[in-house]
């Protein structure tokens, strides 16, 4: 028996909606980051007394450096979720970029922006 080298069409179609779902979340949970770093929800110090605005105002900070890191992971993974939607189009996705051999569907379910099969990516790793 020959090793198949795409997903069948159909198969393609599952992945791309299944992509396309967390997508539109990694979006929205990205405008929500975005508006906490702007502080557009008009949530600031200004209506605390001056006791707890220090406290406050360092709690806020951290808060903000920590939604900038979250972001910023966010955007690059809406940019590999991107990336992924085109490798359907071009019907090659879910091939290992090492191997050349199919990813596995779990694999693929779970991380649906991978590039590489496990025992690729262990082989990374050691």
């Amino acid at each position: 028996m020959t090793e198949r080298k795409r997903y069948t069409d159909e198969e393609l179609q599952e992945f791309k909606e299944l992509i396309t779902q967390k997508l539109a979340k990694a979006k929205k949970d990205y405008e929500t980051l975005k508006a906490v770093i702007s502080n557009s929800s008009g949530n600031d110090t200004e209506d605390t007394s001056p006791t707890f605005k220090v406290l406050e105002e360092g709690a806020s900070v951290l808060s903000k450096e920590e939604a900038g890191r979250l972001a910023q992971r966010q955007a690059k993974f809406i940019t590999h979720l991107e990336a992924a939607l085109i490798r359907i189009e071009n019907k090659n996705y879910g091939v290992c970029r090492e191997t050349g051999n199919l990813i596995s569907k779990e694999r693929l379910r779970a991380v649906p922006h991978a590039t590489l099969s496990i025992d690729a990516k262990n082989k990374q790793i050691q």
